[in-house]
């Protein structure tokens, strides 16, 4: 069995693409999911699984939820070691950093990092971002809601679909994940 981490995008913010919890945790358990647990209520959910297969699993869940709520939703689905992954390669560790405002958002594919090559990092300090692989990591300093690096790091800019958690939450699903 391998354990996976489930990151549903743009629920329950603001009363539309309703998904309790529970109807989460069912719909996993009806695809053969086991050990299911939640964490929150914005769609973060681990999980075990005999199927090595991330990707065909997001699309499963993705066709779940259509089905039994009427409404799509981004599912992206990680190992549990790929979420430990991105923590250990944390570009802030070490740094005094605010964790609400130190997002991770995960990218459904890596994005070419000649999409943020002409971003000039001084230009939005003390906001800072770093691309890796499948994931962006950015300090939003003075948080995201004024933010101007957030009107730049965009997903048509990056060309790819993704999904933020702050810092304390993808700590916490590494936790949750025993990963």
């Amino acid at each position: 069995m391998t354990t996976y981490v489930a990151l549903l995008r743009g629920i329950n913010v603001g009363g539309k693409k309703r998904v309790p919890m529970q109807t989460l945790r069912d719909l996993l358990t009806g695809m053969g999911c086991e050990s299911v647990r939640t964490h929150l209520n914005s769609g973060n959910a681990v999980f075990t699984h005999p199927k090595a297969d991330a990707d065909g699993l997001a699309a499963e869940l993705e066709r779940a939820i259509e089905r039994e709520l009427g409404f799509q939703v981004t599912c992206l689905v990680r190992e549990a070691g790929d979420i430990r992954r991105v923590v250990d390669a944390n570009p802030f560790a070490g740094r005094d950093i605010a964790n609400p405002r130190f997002l991770v958002t995960f990218l459904d594919r890596p994005a070419d990092p000649a999409a943020v090559a002409d971003i000039d990092p001084a230009a939005y300090a003390p906001e800072e971002f770093v691309l890796r692989e499948r994931e962006l990591y950015v300090y939003y300093a003075n948080g995201i809601r004024d933010s101007k690096l957030a009107k730049v790091l965009t997903e048509r800019r990056l060309g790819v679909v993704g999904t933020a958690r702050n810092w304390n939450t993808v700590t916490k699903l590494v936790d949750m994940a025993g990963a």
